[in-house]
């Protein structure tokens, strides 16, 4: 076997990034309905706040211009879960908002009273919306990493 490493011509990392993320709509749909988690569950649900798709109220964003953690536990509400994206009613110094977070701009899912987390790359091309232009016949997606890693974090850790 040779010690060059390869390109694959399968974007394998974004496959399994995109099905963990999966994981976090299926835990989701599994509370939708519910305004808190059952027993000692809660969620730190980390997203990019300026990705594509993301929908939070103006101050927010000037508040956390990059990445926001928001932590679902025992006050939400209207949380609704979607193939692409979930939506959710919290409150921030006493004023109610609702916040659109599709699966591809989440970052981080942590529940800590399991010992359980997701951690997933955004990559500032996720963040930039494509240049208009006319298609092509011989259009083709580029499949690139920026640091060319194929690394997914998944700690699924028992507590102690």
């Amino acid at each position: 076997m040779s010690d060059d490493v390869r390109d694959s011509l399968i974007p394998y990392d974004e496959i399994v990034q995109d099905a963990l993320r999966a994981v976090v709509g299926r835990v989701l749909s599994q509370i939708e309905g519910h305004d808190s988690l059952p027993g000692e569950h809660h969620f730190y649900i980390t997203f990019k706040t300026q990705a594509p798709g993301v929908d939070i109220p103006a101050h927010l964003i000037a508040k956390f211009p990059d990445e926001m953690t928001i932590v679902l536990q025992n006050r939400f509400w209207d949380l609704k879960v979607a193939d692409d994206h979930f939506s959710v009613g919290l409150s921030f110094n006493q004023t109610p908002s609702i916040l659109v977070i599709p699966y591809a701009a989440i970052t981080a899912f942590v529940d800590p009273s399991v010992d359980f987390g997701l951690q997933f790359q955004v990559s500032d091309d996720d963040m930039a919306e494509p240049e208009p232009h006319d298609e092509a016949d011989n259009d083709r997606p580029e499949v690139t990493t920026e640091d060319g890693s194929n690394v997914v974090t998944v700690d699924f850790g028992k507590k102690r």
